[in-house]
């Protein structure tokens, strides 16, 4: 019974770690039409949050050390269904651009400490993490796929279909407060510090953030790009919820695979290379559902794949974070510069397809790193798995 309200909590926990990112993109256009924002401004609003990922996540194990994890991931929940909820009532760009802030820092936040509750609660079940991503990429596509139904619910008001998300947050709340009643629980701790110093954790913090980059950049853009191409709303709306649905089926069996073998490095070379087939069909004018299924694919892969490896890699839960945070880290930082290039890129050409020969590039650059991580090599502390 308690491995199943853990579970419960972590799976209500990661549904709420991409709403307040993901619900933007469907809507953006009449966003942008109603607040007058150009293209740089309106990428911040993803931007943004991922910027804040980047810095908060390596101060997760400090503040969980203080007041313990569940205390800590409560935390998190909260800056989260707060900035969700006030989108129902900003009427200027500022107070919009606030409230990306303040999801950005509990989802960087939580980030880290959710894969340290992982291995503190379940060591020997690397395969869980395929629960919280999956989870995640559920929030972010039942965020995305019912944006412009709930947009039209509410008559037009993009304010309250974006706030109506954290009702997700507040039900997360309430199965959390069981947990944080107990007495507070942290990291098992051997005062893992941040692996700034190591070759190797910086090689897996620089997939993480091409992979990152990748996915942000696609969640931020995919519609208004799909729409650039002269195809309708509603089917870049489409677009977008196939890009993140077919994730869930990859998210929930890659990992178990990759748990049993033990070695991912091609599964990680191989969603690469999907996803580069992916952004090619999108240039030469491959239907946007195929392309951006494509893209979903590898994407689907990939993320819960580059959760797995500080779990997997690590003997305890402190270490596992710290490697966390600072893949999660540095990667957000790095990726923060995806949407905001595309918008600037298309504020100057007018046309998003020098945007997509840069992914181009990422993609194969992310590659290029992960076939260096399946070299032989060492984390200090850490297991080598990636052959």
């Amino acid at each position: 019974m308690r491995t199943f309200y853990y579970l419960l909590a972590l799976t209500l926990a990661a549904l709420n770690l991409r709403p307040a990112i993901t619900s933007i993109s469907p809507l953006l256009e009449s966003i942008q039409a109603s607040l007058g924002m150009s293209g740089a401004t309106a990428s911040l609003l993803t931007t943004l949050p991922v910027l804040c990922m980047g810095i908060f996540s390596p101060f997760a194990a400090v503040i969980s050390k203080k007041i313990g994890l569940e205390r800590a991931i409560f935390v998190s929940l909260i800056f989260i269904t707060v900035a969700t909820l006030m989108r129902g009532v900003v009427g200027s760009v500022v107070l919009l651009v606030v409230t990306a802030f303040l999801a950005g820092i509990g989802i960087g936040l939580a980030g880290p400490l959710l894969s340290g509750f992982i291995k503190q609660h379940f060591p020997t079940k690397p395969g869980f993490v395929s629960v919280y991503s999956v989870s995640l990429v559920i929030g972010a596509g039942i965020a995305t796929g019912f944006a412009v139904p709930v947009y039209d619910g509410f008559s037009g008001n993009w304010q309250l279909a974006l706030a109506v998300w954290g009702t997700l947050g507040v039900i997360a709340l309430l199965a959390w407060i069981g947990l944080i009643q107990k007495r507070p629980t942290a990291l098992k701790t051997t005062n893992a510090a941040l692996p700034f110093r190591d070759k190797r954790a910086l090689l897996i913090t620089l997939f993480f953030g091409f992979m990152a980059t990748v996915f942000y950049t696609v969640t931020a853009w995919a519609a208004p790009i799909v729409i650039s191409f002269g195809y309708s709303t509603a089917m870049a709306a489409a677009g977008v919820t196939v890009f993140q649905f077919i994730q869930i089926p990859v998210s929930l069996v890659l990992p178990s695979i990759v748990s049993k073998y033990g070695y991912i490095t091609p599964a990680l070379i191989g969603c690469s290379a999907i996803e580069l087939v992916g952004v090619i069909c999108l240039l030469v004018g491959v239907h946007p559902l195929l392309a951006l299924g494509l893209i979903g694919f590898g994407a689907g892969g990939l993320f819960p794949l580059a959760l797995m490896i500080p779990i997997i890699e690590t003997d305890t839960a402190d270490k596992a974070s710290a490697l966390s945070a600072l893949n999660q880290g540095g990667g957000y930082i790095f990726a923060a510069l995806g949407p905001l290039a595309v918008g600037t890129l298309f504020d100057v050409f007018g046309t998003f397809k020098p945007a997509l020969y840069v992914l181009l590039v990422v993609i194969m650059s992310m590659g290029v790193v992960q076939y260096l991580l399946g070299r032989p090599a060492k984390v200090e502390g850490v297991k080598n798995k990636l052959g």
